[in-house]
């Protein structure tokens, strides 16, 4: 977070001339459930004048589950701050409809590895298909993981998930690069 922070801070500076694309940060169940998070998270926000409604936590499911309340008093806390939470590889607990109501998330994230399969195997097309049904009826915008070709890309498009994440559309990098090339966009559009 810490060294995230700093990097949008270096390229995206506070005072309005770029805005900072919205990043998604993984943390781990040990993460968000140690007490201080919120602290850390509040304090890094102030130190570096990030906008927290660009800031979307990624929490796994399983973790989530396995963290009920601290999970709940979470979220409660970082939405509080004006972040997004995402729900991360949903679909791999075993009762994962029950809990999704229980955590005030705004986006769900199915599981890549029910995502791989949805060309060849109904089953996974139908569990796709039906995460992002109801997420899309309980308000969520939903992600799909693991999209590494055009066949799929097409089957989630036809399922109407919202977006997608893989190597069908671009390769992970490093962040340098892409704040770089917003800092210098906007300035250009600026002059």
């Amino acid at each position: 977070i810490t060294e995230l922070f700093s990097q949008v801070a270096k390229y995206c500076p506070a005072n309005g001339t770029v805005v900072h694309p919205t990043l998604h940060i993984n943390l781990s169940g040990t993460s968000f459930t140690d007490g201080r998070i919120t602290d850390i998270v509040r304090s890094r926000f102030k130190e570096h004048e990030i906008d927290p409604t660009r800031i979307v936590f990624e929490i796994t499911e399983t973790a989530a589950i396995s963290n009920h309340n601290s999970t709940i008093d979470f979220i409660k806390a970082i939405k509080q701050m004006g972040c997004k939470v995402a729900m991360d590889d949903f679909g791999s607990g075993m009762s994962s409809f029950a809990y999704l109501r229980d955590f005030d998330v705004d986006y769900v994230k199915i599981d890549g590895s029910f995502v791989r399969q949805i060309v060849e195997d109904r089953i996974s097309y139908a569990m796709v298909s039906s995460i992002n049904q109801i997420g899309h009826v309980m308000g969520l915008k939903t992600i799909a993981e693991f999209v590494e070709n055009e066949a799929i890309r097409k089957q989630l498009k036809l399922i109407g998930v919202d977006y997608i994440q893989g190597y069908a559309i671009g390769e992970p990098k490093p962040i340098e690069p892409l704040l770089e090339c917003i800092a210098r966009d906007t300035t250009s559009q600026a002059s």
